[in-house]
């Protein structure tokens, strides 16, 4: 028994982390994704504004740039800055040698470039004479990357491009049928383990931005980020909730639905797992309401909020994405309400926090960090963070001009940490110190002072060891901020 929870536990650790590396190459590039299906929804001949002179720009940032960019990024995760150009120079090669967008090439080729360079450099490192480590190290890329070129053009290429096709073929499959519904089954759940991510834009973003060159629009990029399961959710616990789950309930929708932070309704199905039936339920109901009138956007909608997905709406889908998203919540409201009315919530409100708990170390494992629950626990039975992690506090924070706010990605979770801090900044009559966010890799040990989530704090403190830290378990109630406010207020 044991050793099938020790299986059990290390293959889904194993798929988080293939998970993670697949979304990893996607997430950084999502802003050329938009900026793509912006220039196909305005200018294609059925877009807002079509114009033949700028359409022009669509087919060679698909096929390209986007390949190109993922490549790079690919290979950088492995190998570095050396990495990623070995990477972008291999994934030239298998765009070439394919007619169709090559997405899944480019997520071989980078990394694979940035693999071979990498292990290069431990060959021939100390062995390279002085003054010739300039000539070495730009003709190492440039003999690698451009053998890689030739091997992905020649080979590589044509054999993914059969694998893109089937793929491809597959989901037109789904969709025809009717079946893709069903994804959602898969979907919502993995949503709840961090596993979002990995489906979204290690899955269909790619295929989604090919379907979206052939007919104008994806139903694919819609079956995760759709905002509507979790604001139906939430709504039924704004009227039928109890305790805090109920008073913090109409802010969390909010968030989800016009910020886009998904993550922000988990603890709420931690505390009631049957909840996942009715999400389940939602996003079933959307996509297939989606299927029937034909809905769609032109690119990824990131983060999935209702703007988002209007902005990435071609001009002809607005009556069937509206409807999508306000049936996904309806259903979802409809079944969580019924869940509620035959089970209540916990009357006590410590099932939130201790919720909230497991979503962080859930998120904590999905991004193979050590969650707040591995940590030793103080006797108010809280988790105590090393003592290297907080910082030190310095005598007086009279200079500090920018304060940065730091999460794994520098989206979505930063991103409403900053604003609630910088409204309580602003409201305290601060003027001169602004929150910045910023992903946990690009610090580059400049900051004077970071407010961090302590899944995160370790890595930060490696990363910029002199700033002072302020470390939080709750992005939107943590009682640091305030303390931080107090003593800036004082420092001023």
């Amino acid at each position: 028994m044991a050793n099938e929870t020790t299986n059990s536990k290390s293959l889904k650790a194993g798929i988080q982390a293939f998970g993670r590396f697949l979304s990893g190459m996607i997430m950084p590039n999502i802003g050329a994704f938009i900026a793509w299906g912006l220039i196909t929804a305005l200018f294609i001949g059925t877009g807002w504004i079509p114009n033949e002179f700028l359409s022009v720009l669509v087919d060679p940032t698909l096929k390209y740039l986007l390949p190109t960019l993922i490549g790079y990024t690919g290979g950088r995760m492995v190998g570095g800055q050396r990495g990623a150009v070995t990477g972008a120079i291999a994934t030239i090669g298998v765009i070439i040698g394919a007619d169709i967008p090559m997405f899944l090439g480019a997520m071989i080729a980078g990394p694979v470039g940035g693999v071979v360079i990498k292990y290069f450099d431990k060959l021939v490192k100390g062995k390279v004479k002085a003054g010739f480590e300039m000539l070495v190290d730009n003709f190492s890329i440039g003999i690698l990357g451009g053998a890689l070129a030739v091997f992905f053009y020649s080979i590589v290429g044509p054999f993914v491009q059969t694998v893109t096709s089937a793929l491809g073929a597959g989901v037109d499959f789904l969709v025809t049928h009717g079946v893709l519904p069903l994804a959602s089954i898969i979907v919502e759940p993995a949503k709840v383990l961090f596993l979002n991510n990995a489906i979204n834009h290690g899955v269909f973003t790619p295929l989604g931005t090919e379907q979206v060159a052939e007919t104008g629009k994806s139903i694919l990029f819609m079956v995760e980020s759709n905002p509507g399961p979790g604001l139906g959710l939430l709504l039924a616990l704004t009227i039928f909730g109890t305790g805090m789950a109920k008073q913090s309930a109409p802010g969390a929708a909010i968030i989800q639905f016009l910020g886009g932070i998904h993550e922000i309704y988990f603890p709420y199905v931690l505390m009631k797992p049957a909840m996942i039936l009715a999400l389940i339920g939602g996003g079933v109901s959307g996509v297939f309401t989606l299927s029937i009138l034909g809905g769609g956007t032109v690119g990824p909608p990131s983060p999935g909020s209702i703007f988002a997905e209007m902005i990435m709406t071609p001009r002809d889908g607005y009556f069937a994405n509206i409807s999508g998203i306000v049936v996904a919540s309806a259903v979802t409201f409809i079944l969580a309400s019924l869940i509620l009315k035959i089970s209540p919530l916990p009357a006590d409100d410590d099932a939130l926090s201790s919720a909230q708990t497991q979503v962080s170390d859930l998120k904590a494992e999905s991004k193979g960090q050590a969650s707040a629950s591995d940590a030793p626990i103080d006797k108010n039975g809280k988790a105590q963070l090393d003592a290297a992690a907080t910082g030190v506090i310095p005598a007086q924070l009279s200079e500090v001009q920018t304060i940065i706010f730091a999460c794994d990605a520098g989206m979505g979770s930063s991103v409403m940490g900053a604003s609630t801090l910088s409204k309580k900044i602003q409201t305290a009559g601060i003027k001169d110190v602004s929150v910045d966010h910023r992903a946990v890799n690009d610090l580059d040990g400049t900051e004077k002072v970071i407010v961090v989530h302590s899944q995160l704090a370790e890595r930060a403190k490696q990363a910029s060891p002199n700033a002072h830290f302020v470390v939080i378990e709750d992005f939107l109630n943590a009682p640091q901020y305030a303390e931080l406010v107090e003593q800036l207020k004082t420092d001023a």
